[in-house]
């Protein structure tokens, strides 16, 4: 068994390029809102949603963590859209 700080010095790492992997997304979404505002669309995409979380659940390879991989996505898309709405206006 490893130790406790080793496991959190991993996280951390973890944490590091999860937070320039979520700025990148974020970015991304920001021209998306661009995109939508350009060509009037709405930010609010029912059926892209369904794909990207079909995706993460076909992506997953530790079936045990599916569910918990849609959650965080979710959350994710939501925190998109937020950003979206605030550059839509």
């Amino acid at each position: 068994m490893r130790e406790l700080e080793d496991i959190r010095k991993d996280i951390t790492s973890v944490d590091k390029q999860m937070t320039e992997l979520f700025e990148k997304r974020m970015h991304l979404a920001s021209e998306v809102a661009e995109y939508k505002k350009a060509h009037g669309l709405p930010i609010f995409d029912a059926t892209r949603e369904a794909k990207v979380l079909e995706c993460v659940s076909s992506n997953v390879k530790d079936g045990s963590l599916g569910q918990y991989a849609v959650k965080f996505f979710q959350n994710l898309m939501e925190v998109s859209k937020e950003l979206q709405k605030t550059l839509y206006k």
